[in-house]
């Protein structure tokens, strides 16, 4: 496993983050999510990246469960705070009330005393920018979080929070996770850019498009049974990436994988990681064999041939569009 600081700070993340997104508390039994962190502990991770709403807060309990007798000073724990944790009003967004209590909760969950990374899971429209970062700021100086980032926010948005924290002397972010893979390209014509100036990096979620790039789904075929297509939790998001058409682009991958002798899950992941401004690609899984051959991605250096001939298979399937980052306009 190698290693890469988090943006301008001095923390370092593994390559490959070990995430519990769909997977941990919803759809697989906690035998096999303990199974699945405990090989990405085998193969070097150290990285683990959670949030409170995953599987409605069993997400942080499972891997809290599965985490425990670790060497803590050996981890990075990162989880979010934003959706709705509950029913009430304030159960939900980024004021100071529901990140004050969340952050508790994670914690508690997790159990930890700390997280290393507390990341804004969208951008709160109905909380003043200044008020959130106040409330990150505090936790830092608490000593509940040591590293605050973002999750899907704009350029602009993050330019917005930068100008803050610079003006009132408030901890800066050091990172943002968004959505990246050689399908979904939409971060690269202004969120790295402006987070390369300013010193923060990507940790990268579903740089696999959740399970496509690895070529199991196939054009004009009905999705394989277990697959995240079949899962509810899971379905909504893959779903926009079912067309024929693309998995007919992706099959054309396998070719160019089998030239350097990887998998096709392991060429997603090392193309993602080829981008500098990327410091870990987060890999979910529901069996421990998908995080060895996920893991071994890391140190892989894709050429400027082979990254051509990525370019030139996909062609017009790739999104690129920045608009495509969004969050809600009122709170979920």
């Amino acid at each position: 496993m190698e290693f890469r600081h988090l943006g301008r700070s001095g923390l370092m993340v593994s390559e490959i983050s070990y995430g519990n997104w769909i997977t941990h508390g919803s759809q697989v039994e906690e035998d096999a999510a303990r199974a699945c962190v405990h090989a990405a502990l085998d193969e070097g991770v150290t990285t683990f990246d959670t949030a409170d709403v995953y599987a409605g807060t069993r997400a942080e309990e499972v891997l809290g469960r599965a985490l425990e007798g670790v060497r803590r000073e050996s981890l990075e724990i990162f989880t979010k705070v934003y959706w709705p944790t509950g029913t009430g009003p304030n159960d939900r967004g980024l004021s100071r009330k529901h990140i004050m209590e969340s952050v508790n909760g994670s914690l508690r969950r997790l159990r930890t005393d700390y997280v290393d990374l507390y990341q804004a899971h969208r951008f709160d429209v109905e909380t003043p920018l200044e008020e959130t970062l106040r409330a990150f700021d505090d936790l830092v100086r608490q000593g509940k979080v040591l590293y605050v980032g973002v999750s899907e926010w704009t350029a602009d948005q993050i330019a917005r929070a930068l100008k803050i924290a610079d003006e009132m002397g408030f901890d800066r972010l050091v990172s943002s996770q968004p959505q990246y893979s050689m399908l979904w390209r939409v971060i690269e014509a202004e969120v790295v850019p402006l987070c390369e100036k300013e010193g923060l990096s990507q940790i990268v979620w579903s740089p696999i498009a959740q399970g496509v790039l690895t070529g199991k789904y196939l054009p004009g075929q009905p999705a394989p049974a277990g697959s995240r297509a079949t899962d509810p939790t899971g379905s909504g998001f893959i779903g926009r990436m079912l067309d024929d058409e693309l998995l007919r682009r992706v099959q054309e991958l396998k070719p160019i994988a089998a030239d350097l002798g990887l998998t096709m899950a392991q060429l997603a992941v090392a193309w993602v990681l080829r981008n500098p401004n990327v410091s870990s690609a987060i890999v979910g899984a529901t069996r421990p064999e998908q995080v060895r051959d996920n893991v071994k991605a890391s140190g892989v250096r894709l050429d400027d041939e082979t990254m051509r001939r990525i370019d030139e298979v996909l062609g017009d399937v790739v999104e690129r569009d920045p608009a495509k980052t969004v969050s809600p306009a009122t709170r979920p």
